[in-house]
């Protein structure tokens, strides 16, 4: 029984662990601006969710080139430097995600 349940768990996890990744991605509404003009001011919410999502590299690039993201508009290679615009000191620095890579 144990082995079954462990089995589902790994079945049922993904980059953002059992949260989908595009139920994770609208926790970066308030980075909007800042994922489409890279001249825009990020905000402090916005930091604090990109510093949340990003203690996993694999799931913050997967929120950056998922359904939602695009959907709203997000360019991925504007939203990479949204971690380096956050001053994020321990960001995943040359973290390959898709054709990008986090600056």
């Amino acid at each position: 029984m144990v082995v079954v349940a462990g089995v589902e768990t790994a079945r049922g996890a993904g980059e953002c662990g059992r949260v989908p990744v595009d139920q994770v991605a609208l926790k970066l509404a308030p980075c909007a601006a800042a994922t489409q003009n890279p001249r825009a001011a990020v905000s402090p919410a916005c930091c604090a969710q990109v510093r949340s999502i990003g203690r996993n590299p694999k799931c913050l690039c997967a929120v950056m080139l998922s359904n939602t993201a695009s959907q709203a508009g997000v360019k991925p290679a504007v939203a990479m430097s949204i971690p380096k615009r956050c001053a994020i000191a321990n960001r995943p620095i040359g973290y390959k995600c898709g054709p990008y890579t986090l600056p």
